[in-house]
């Protein structure tokens, strides 16, 4: 597992060459900030997960990296602010990353090693159900895909995540399994001779049917994840945090006279809206 040093300095809101601040929670109580390499989680020790996670993507020098990591507790905040490894034992929980392990993976060889390893702190997970299905990939791979679209700038995206912290979660273990999880990406678009404009596009997955009602830990073997594009300002309310510059930055509906009030289902790539 790597070490905190000296190196990790974080999530860079200046990455873009537009600053966008880290998200912040709109709900009393305090937050743990966390910075690892090349990305930062902001932890509630209340309820011991993300309330937002925040990484810089360069996908000009993403490197292609074996799968290497051991989940650890983060030593940096006590073991019971965290949702540590009892809480993934006899059940069908996965240890879902937040931060995608191959996001921070760029650069040398060794800083892609190091930064990758981090991703692997219980601090950068949350608990999804285990199935595995063409929705869950399409969540997994969202930000491959709004690389593909910003490769006509720099290739740079930030993209923040978290799981929906819910009042009525359902309890299991000492925490709230989230139903729901947030994520928003950003990039820059030019074109010349205007200077750069923040763009960003925000969903939603949904794994509610997939929670088993009676024992909160097993899935609906009916159920299934859900994948939404929707506006970031209703993220700000489900997730109650402050997405800054990114709300009017949203692209979902931007050709539209007004931007779509529902929310839309999503089952491959080529159906979300990046402008």
């Amino acid at each position: 597992m790597a070490e905190p040093s000296e190196s990790w300095t974080g999530y860079d809101d200046g990455f873009l060459g537009i600053r966008v601040p880290l998200p912040q929670t709109l709900a009393d109580g305090e937050v743990r900030e966390l910075p690892y390499l090349r990305f930062t989680v902001l932890l509630d020790p209340v309820r011991r997960l993300a309330v937002a996670t925040a990484v810089n993507i360069d996908g000009a020098t993403l490197q292609d990296l074996p799968r290497r990591g051991e989940w650890e507790l983060d030593d940096r905040v006590p073991a019971d602010e965290q949702t540590g490894p009892a809480v993934y034992v006899d059940n069908d929980l996965d240890r879902g990353h937040l931060v995608r392990r191959r996001d921070p993976g760029w650069g040398t060889v060794a800083d892609a090693r190091e930064a990758t390893a981090a991703t692997f702190h219980y601090t950068n997970a949350a608990p999804q159900a285990s199935v595995f299905n063409q929705s869950k990939e399409l969540w997994l791979g969202l930000e491959d895909h709004v690389l593909q679209y910003a490769d006509t700038t720099d290739q740079r995206i930030s993209v923040f995540t978290a799981p929906v912290r819910a009042p009525d979660d359902p309890p299991y273990r000492g925490i709230g399994i989230p139903r729901r999880f947030w994520k928003v990406a950003a990039w820059t678009s030019t074109q010349p001779p205007d200077a750069p404009e923040l763009a960003a596009a925000g969903f939603v997955l949904d794994q509610t049917d997939l929670i088993d009602p009676e024992t909160r830990t097993a899935v609906a073997p009916l159920g299934r994840f859900r994948t939404f594009q929707v506006p970031i300002a209703d993220i700000e309310r489900l997730a109650g945090v402050d997405l800054g510059p990114l709300v009017e930055a949203d692209v979902f509906g931007r050709n539209e006279t007004a931007r779509p009030a529902a929310w839309v289902p999503l089952s491959a790539p080529s159906e979300i809206e990046l402008g």
